[in-house]
């Protein structure tokens, strides 16, 4: 059976119009106006948006780290980024130290296998590259992966030094494979880490102080120098400082071939929030840390200006109660994560299209039609067009709502936003066009999600 979407308004990166939306099976046959019945199930979208549904580019769920494992796995949070309006998500293998790419690639498939209710993809961390590992990046593709990632920081963990960087950039540009980067300085950081231990300097705000912006920087600025000696691309994840976007949009202006992103929670917190009375700052601890009003407002002009093309979420969770505690006594074995899937769409409406500073054509394009472009979903994903997935999000702009750990679908015991108010919120979402949530149920079916083969990275 069809299902006719009528008297919407459909919201693309680049139009905002009146038309009526056919969907047959799983894809979009028909985007126009006054589009007839001919049997189809209706779908009044009278004053509300149709939005292509969110591509977040950037989570982990069930991933061991810190010795724990992130709280939403690939139901939770598939179920959360459902009711917040993403339809796709592509999250990070992490490859053990001593196995290879295709052992840690089939084990993420396994942890999606049977739970899935979007869609999905992997990118490839690459931890330890022996020789065997170095011949298998060129087969990545094959395997529908066609991004990967290194650490510049957690030393000791998951931090490559750069020569492996610089292999890695000059096997991933030649195989269209998009190499991402968390640029930190692990080693400088790791000395101001043990000498704010030795200090008896203890709590949740030194996570941010042993993380300044000049190493995220410095960081940055080294990834982009070797990317450009290797002539590969480079994504720079989850920038959160200026310091660090003023490398990038050098970069761009240069001609280089740099992409970033930055993550929604970078937008409103601060290191203040990492110093909250008793262990309350715990909430906070992510990598890199929240910053200061300062570098929000050069996030918000890299959004505006185009440097920073994608806001993700990062999203990595852990339990406030059993988990951040693990760090009580001591902050470097507080696991670095915080929840964002399920409130990346609303807060960024709030505050970026409410708030007058992003333009709603760019909020799409923002958390849907550019990560679709960069990790070879598009046109498939993150736009509303003939022969697209029906990937819809039937969006009310004058909902209003209060974000609340009470109400909210992740498995985590508190929320990063808590008594947020915002106006526009997700009121039905499809994928392939079978509805998957109705006001506050969720229709949907584990193990309907897809995983999602890649074209190769072609920018």
């Amino acid at each position: 059976m069809s299902t006719l979407f009528t008297n919407g308004t459909v919201v693309t990166a680049s139009d905002t119009y009146r038309a009526d939306v056919l969907v047959k099976g799983e894809q979009i046959a028909a985007v126009r106006r006054d589009l007839p019945r001919d049997g189809a199930r209706i779908v009044d979208a009278a004053g509300r948006y149709l939005l292509p549904g969110g591509v977040d580019n950037h989570t982990h769920l069930d991933m061991p780290f810190g010795g724990t494992t992130s709280a939403d796995d690939f139901y939770t949070g598939h179920v959360a980024a459902a009711f917040g309006g993403t339809t796709t998500h592509i999250d990070f293998v992490i490859q053990a130290k001593g196995s290879g790419l295709r052992d840690a690639l089939d084990t993420w498939h396994a942890k999606a296998r049977g739970k899935a209710v979007i869609d999905y993809g992997f990118h490839l961390a690459i931890t330890d590259l022996t020789p065997a590992v170095m011949n298998e990046i060129a087969q990545l593709p094959e395997w529908g992966v066609t991004s990967a990632k290194v650490f510049m920081a957690y030393k000791g963990a998951l931090q490559v030094d750069d020569t492996t960087l610089f292999n890695v950039l000059k096997r991933t540009g030649p195989a269209g494979i998009l190499l991402m980067v968390h640029a930190e300085n692990g080693d400088a950081i790791d000395i101001l880490i043990k000498e704010a231990v030795a200090a008896g300097n203890l709590s949740p705000k030194y996570h941010a102080l042993t993380r300044p912006p000049e190493l995220e920087a410095e960081a940055t600025n080294r990834a982009i120098a070797l990317a450009a000696v290797a002539g590969a691309p480079l994504y720079v994840v989850h920038v959160s400082c200026d310091l660090a976007l003023q490398h990038v949009r050098a970069a761009q202006q240069r001609g280089n071939r740099v992409w970033a992103e930055t993550c929604v929670q970078y937008f409103f917190f601060t290191v203040d929030d990492l110093a909250r009375p008793g262990f309350e700052g715990a909430k906070y601890v992510c990598s890199p840390p929240f910053r200061t009003p300062r570098d929000h407002e050069a996030l918000w002009g890299g959004v505006r200006d185009g440097s920073l093309a994608v806001v993700a979420t990062d999203h990595c969770p852990f339990n406030f109660a059993t988990q951040k505690s693990l760090g009580r006594d001591n902050f470097a074995q507080i696991p670095n994560g915080i929840p964002a899937i399920e409130d990346r769409i609303k807060v960024l409406h709030e505050a970026g299209v409410r708030g007058g500073r992003i333009a709603l054509n760019r909020f799409v394009e923002l958390t849907a039609t550019n990560p679709a472009k960069l990790f070879g979903l598009y046109p498939r994903k993150g736009t509303i067009a003939v022969g697209s997935d029906a990937d819809l999000v039937l969006f009310n702009p004058t909902a209003e709502q209060t974000i609340s750990a009470k109400t909210h679908h992740m498995r985590i015991d508190y929320n990063l936003f808590e008594g947020m108010r915002v106006r526009g919120a997700p009121e039905a979402v499809w994928i392939r066009g079978r509805q998957v949530t109705d006001g506050d149920r969720f229709v949907g079916e584990q193990g309907s999600g897809q995983y999602l083969h890649r074209a190769r990275f072609a920018h």
